[in-house]
């Protein structure tokens, strides 16, 4: 198999801004010499926590408005990594703000990319266990109600119909995965 050579970056020049957002024009020359103009999301420098909090043989998930389905979808805990975080303390901090606990015990999954053709963002999947309650103000414009869902009817949630986001999906499959693995040792 032929080794693929990394495109040649021409030009990038952003194009369009908001309060959130940054839309850059990159002028691309590939290989074999074909010129191509791709649009994408300004490479973010934070990567984001989602993390799958789990108490009494339960799952905790979180009903929060979308602004993008302009719907409540319903998920599992996620936000930012704060500068000077890591994925680790990102989550327990986003733990108390979102659904009230902490966690003695936290592992990471995975980390993924969404849509990498537009986007440089990366999530960071992980697994709260043995949780605490200990709360911390969040900065959501609303309480978030919490639902709980038992572990043992989790791949349930696939056929809910709040339970959209692509992400949230991952992250079930992983937990799913996670714990048959430390059931059968």
């Amino acid at each position: 198999m032929t080794e693929l050579k990394m495109p040649k970056i021409l030009n990038i020049q952003d194009v369009a801004k908001s309060k959130l957002f940054s839309i850059q024009s990159v002028d691309l020359e590939f290989s074999n010499g074909e010129k191509r103009v791709y649009e994408r999301m300004r490479p973010a420098k934070r990567e984001a926590v989602l993390i799958v909090p789990i108490i009494d043989d339960q799952l905790i998930l979180i009903r929060e408005y979308a602004v993008g389905i302009e719907n409540y979808e319903l998920g599992f805990p996620k936000g930012a990594i704060d500068p000077g975080e890591v994925p680790l303390e990102a989550a327990q901090r986003e733990l108390k703000e979102e659904i009230g606990y902490g966690a003695h015990d936290i592992i990471q999954l995975a980390k993924l990319t969404m849509s990498p053709s537009y986007f440089s963002s990366k999530m960071n999947i992980l697994i709260a266990q043995n949780l605490y309650n200990e709360k911390l103000e969040g900065d959501e414009p609303e309480p978030l109600q919490q639902v709980r869902w038992p572990i043992a009817n989790m791949m349930a949630l696939l056929d809910h119909p709040d339970f959209n986001e692509a992400r949230n999906i991952s992250a079930l499959f992983y937990v799913e995965r996670y714990l048959k693995n430390i059931t059968s040792k």
